[in-house]
């Protein structure tokens, strides 16, 4: 776990909800902390970062903007990527030609994974500070990289490993050209455990735990890559032992009677009973999935770094709580 800051390449990502985008947020925090040159790439036409950090409008795909001294982030956009990729191909062709030309809907539909890899090259280009091609406008711009790393917030386990298997996909396809050797170095920066690595998002449910392991299973199948580390959000903690719920058990056990007859304090008091069992339940499900994720051994025979965050208990998770999620993966990295 030590090393994972020291990659190239993050990629985040796991079952959707569970909070990708705030640990892959928190981790760029701590990595410009950490002096590192930081970008959080984003995909698709989401923005949601620069508003976190206060930004007055959303920029355009492709736009690297400085949140904060140390850290930028971006958003790529998979269709722009394409749209990017087939100009080099087209000279001057307009944006709007391509988008209303019949071949390249028939080439985005025919080319299974070319939206993926186009968008990864894109990602590689910032680990390696390459030259961007022309934009939507036809303006081309130099990358700010190379980033001493760069951290994807990738989509949700099925769209993610499709993402990651796109050079596979692609190369089926296309086995010489320039982007068949794009591919090939996409590839390469993806299956390379010392410039790239894997986190895992989830929640402490059955149905979230079980969407880990197919996606470490996934990632084995498709890079030959075992995760780096699955970070468990949401955790509650164990407040009462079962001894002590059994003691408040008997203490707020007051009958059967109707409330009127039970008298307001005596009410509460049940009240309280039930839900101090509902926190222990929840809290001991939770430990129960976080139990079987330690007991999961990785092809390489090692369990799995299994990092938990608490429950943030506010109505809105705002940059100062996931600067506070920042601050804990700081201590546990």
């Amino acid at each position: 776990m030590a090393s994972l800051l020291e990659r190239k390449l993050i990629v985040v990502t796991g079952k959707g909800g569970t909070g990708k985008t705030t640990v892959a947020c928190a981790l760029g925090l701590l990595a410009a902390r950490r002096g590192l040159r930081t970008i959080v790439a984003e995909l698709g036409d989401q923005h949601r970062l620069p508003a976190m950090f206060g930004q007055p409008r959303a920029p355009e795909s492709g736009v690297e903007v400085e949140l904060e001294p140390g850290l930028w982030s971006t958003s790529i956009d998979p269709d722009e990527a394409l749209f990017e990729w087939l100009r080099t191909l087209g000279g001057r062709i307009s944006v709007r030609m391509l988008a209303a030309s019949s071949t390249f809907h028939y080439f985005a539909a025919a080319a299974p994974g070319a939206k993926e890899l186009v968008s990864m090259v894109k990602v590689r280009e910032l680990c390696e500070g390459r030259p961007r091609r022309a934009n939507a406008h036809g303006e081309t711009a130099r990358a700010r990289g190379p980033y001493d790393l760069v951290i994807l917030d990738a989509p949700a386990t099925g769209h993610a490993l499709a993402m990651l298997s796109s050079p596979q996909t692609f190369a089926a396809i296309v086995r010489a050209g320039p982007l068949a050797e794009q591919a090939q170095r996409v590839r390469e920066l993806l299956e390379d455990p010392a410039r790239s690595g894997y986190v895992a998002v989830t929640h402490a449910t059955e149905m979230a735990v079980t969407e880990t392991l197919e996606l470490e299973e996934g990632l084995r199948l498709t890079l030959d890559r075992d995760l780096d580390a699955v970070v468990v959000n949401g955790t509650l903690p164990r407040r009462f032992t079962k001894q002590e719920l059994g003691r408040i058990a008997t203490t707020t056990a007051t009958g059967d009677g109707s409330q009127a007859e039970l008298g307001e304090s005596a009410a509460l008091a049940r009240s309280a009973g039930r839900m101090a069992r509902t926190v222990y339940e929840r809290a001991r499900l939770q430990q129960s999935q976080v139990a079987r994720l330690r007991r999961q051994r990785f092809a390489g025979g090692s369990p799995p770094a299994v990092l938990t965050i608490p429950f943030v208990f506010t109505p809105e998770l705002d940059l100062t709580a996931v600067r506070g999620t920042s601050e804990r993966l700081d201590k546990k990295l």
